[in-house]
C-alpha cells in the first residue's frame, strides 16, 4: 500500500469536511468530486453556485453530494462579519468594508475552519502563497506554544530506500525566509509533530546546512547547531518523542556510509525522515528539484503553528495533487482533535 493509500484508509474510518476557497477552478471542481467519491467526507466548494455548476457539466463531473456555498449569499457572512470587527486589526473597519473581505473566498474559508463549519482548509491553487497566508494569518489562532507560522512539504519518493519506506517530510518550503535560531528550532519540532501525525512513528529529525558537527564554522552553522539544542530541550519539555541531530549534510541525514563517517553514532544520520532547512531558499529548492529529477509526488505545503489544519497548494497543482493534500489535512483534522482539544486552543 503506498503512503497516501495508507493516508486515504485512516481517513474514511474519519470522514471530514474539507473546504475549498479555489471552488470555481475545474481541477478543484474534480478534486471535490474525488474526494467524496473517496469516501474521505464532504468537500465544501466556495464560489459562485451557476458558475461550479457549469464547470461541472462541462466536464461531466458529479456534484450530488459536494456542498457549495456562495460567500456573498450565506447566512453565516453577517456573523462572520461581526467576528471580524471585533479582531484588533480590524476594529475600525465597517460594515461595509468588513463585508467586502469576507465575501473574498479565502477570508471566508479560514473563517469556516476557525470556527468549526469546516475541518480543514485546502487552497491557493489560485493565487501566490500570500494570498491564502495572510487569511490564516488573522483569522485563525496559533497554537499556544508555537513562536512562528510555518510550512512543510510531504515528498513520497520512488527510491523507498530513504526517510520512512520513501516518505520524507521537508520544511521550512514555503513561509520564514531566513528563521532565527528559535524560530528553526520551532520549526524542527512542528515537522517532527507533522510527521507523527501523519504516520504515528517517532520522528527522526536533521537539521541540516554545508557543514556536519563543526567541519565548518560561520553564523549560518552555529544557527543551525544552536537550533538542534533548543530543538531538543523543547521537545523534551513537550513531552514530545523525537530524535533531533545535526547540523549536518544532507548525505549524512540520508546515507548510512556517510553518517558512519561523519557522524559516528546518532539516531539520526542515514536515516532522517524529516529534513529541516536553514533557510527558504534551500528548502523551497530542494522540494522544486527533488520533484523534478527524482519525479517524485509531493504534497502541500502543509502550514505548521495554527490550531486548525489547512494547506496552500502550489498553482500548477492538479486535480489528483489537491485530492491527495486534501486528504492529508483531513487526517489532521483527526489528530488535531487528540493532540489539541476545543477547549485547550479556543474557538
Amino acid at each position: 500500500m503506498s503512503f497516501i493509500e495508507t493516508i486515504f484508509e485512516k481517513v474514511r474510518r474519519h470522514p471530514k469536511r474539507v473546504v475549498f476557497p479555489d471552488g470555481e477552478l475545474p481541477r478543484v471542481i474534480k478534486a471535490a468530486e474525488l474526494f467524496y467519491q473517496s469516501q474521505l467526507g464532504i468537500p465544501i466548494l466556495l464560489g459562485r453556485r451557476e458558475v461550479i455548476r457549469e464547470l461541472a457539466e462541462k466536464d461531466s463531473i458529479n456534484l450530488d453530494r459536494v456542498s457549495i456555498i456562495e460567500p456573498e449569499n450565506s447566512s453565516e457572512l453577517p456573523v462572520f462579519c461581526r467576528r471580524l470587527e471585533r479582531i484588533e486589526r480590524y476594529r475600525k473597519v465597517d460594515l461595509k468594508d468588513s463585508r467586502e473581505l469576507m465575501v473574498r473566498p479565502n477570508y471566508f474559508a479560514a473563517m469556516m475552519v476557525q470556527y468549526g463549519l469546516a475541518d480543514a482548509l485546502a487552497g491557493g491553487v489560485n493565487a501566490s502563497g500570500g494570498a491564502l497566508l495572510r487569511p490564516m494569518l488573522h483569522l485563525v489562532k496559533p497554537l499556544p506554544f508555537a513562536d512562528v507560522i510555518s510550512s512543510c512539504t510531504i515528498v513520497e519518493l520512488h527510491n523507498r530506500s530513504y526517510g520512512d519506506d520513501g516518505v520524507l517530510f521537508f520544511a521550512d518550503t514555503g513561509v520564514v525566509p531566513d528563521p532565527t535560531m528559535s524560530q528553526l528550532a520551532t520549526i524542527a519540532v512542528q515537522a517532527g509533530l507533522l510527521a507523527r501525525q501523519v504516520f504515528g512513528r517517532r520522528p527522526r529529525i536533521a537539521l541540516l546546512s554545508f557543514s556536519t558537527k563543526g567541519s565548518a564554522r560561520t553564523a549560518s552553522t552555529e544557527k543551525v547547531a544552536g537550533a538542534v539544542q533548543l530543538a531538543r530541550h523543547i521537545a523534551e519539555k513537550s513531552g514530545s518523542d523525537m530524535a533531533i541531530d545535526g547540523e549536518m549534510q544532507a548525505d549524512a541525514a540520508l546515507e548510512s556510509a556517510f553518517s558512519e563517517i561523519k557522524l559516528g553514532k546518532s539516531l539520526v544520520g542515514g536515516k532522517a525522515n524529516v529534513l529541516i532547512f536553514p533557510d527558504l531558499n534551500s528548502g523551497n529548492i530542494a522540494v522544486k528539484l527533488t520533484k523534478l529529477f527524482a519525479d517524485s509526488s509531493t504534497y502541500g505545503q502543509i502550514f505548521m503553528g495554527f490550531t486548525r489544519p489547512a494547506a496552500d497548494l502550489p498553482r500548477g497543482a492538479s486535480s489528483e495533487d489537491i485530492l491527495c493534500t486534501a486528504a492529508i489535512v483531513a487526517l489532521q483534522a483527526i489528530e488535531y482533535r487528540k493532540l489539541y482539544p476545543p477547549g485547550d486552543v479556543g474557538n
